[in-house]
């Protein structure tokens, strides 16, 4: 297991997503229409306001008091209803179907189809978040059945030092960049 994941500019909450599965979670699952930095700094946040990152405790939790725990300013997401929702909705799969233990979802998948669909049956888990998690998985983590899914293109499990966070980060603006361009041009 890593010492920290360098996705934030907190070493505390990098040291978080690197330790706590559900964290990890939690981060690839709001990760959507923010930075890479507010998406996984989202769990840190979640614990201080909450008071836990335990899945039966969020999955329980009265949905008001999370979206509001989401709000509470700096807001953990821009979209916070929709992504206290969302992570309310992994708990409740992660306590029903894993027990409550997150890291159940890669260490008892038989190989790297039954780890895609674990994965990929998650809330909010699309085929980027799958190849995502799966290089983090497998590139930091030693999860044999994720060697399949990572990428050849530039990707999270790729990022070992804030500088390499910062190169994914240009690299990516640069492709969407380039998409725009191209459909302007089309």
């Amino acid at each position: 297991m890593p010492e920290a994941l360098y996705f934030t500019d907190s070493d505390e909450a990098n040291r978080l997503i690197a330790s706590e599965p559900l964290a990890l979670l939690i981060g690839f699952a709001i990760d959507q229409q923010v930075t890479v930095q507010q998406a996984f700094s989202g769990p840190l946040k979640l614990e201080e306001r909450i008071g836990t990152l335990d899945a039966r405790a969020i999955a329980s939790i009265d949905p008001a008091a999370l979206e509001a725990a989401f709000r509470q300013t700096p807001a953990i997401h821009r979209f916070p209803r929709a992504m206290a929702e969302r992570v309310q909705e992994l708990c409740q799969v992660v306590e029903d179907e894993y027990g409550g233990d997150a890291a159940r979802i890669w260490t008892d998948a038989a190989d790297a189809a039954d780890l895609r669909r674990r994965i990929g049956a998650l809330p909010g888990y699309g085929k980027m978040k799958i190849t995502g998690l799966g290089s983090v998985l497998a590139l930091h983590f030693g999860v044999e059945a994720a060697q399949e899914l990572v990428p050849e293109h530039p990707c999270l499990g790729k990022i070992n030092s804030p500088e390499d966070l910062a190169e994914y980060q240009a690299a990516k603006r640069a492709h969407k960049a380039a998409l725009r361009a191209a459909a302007a041009a089309g």
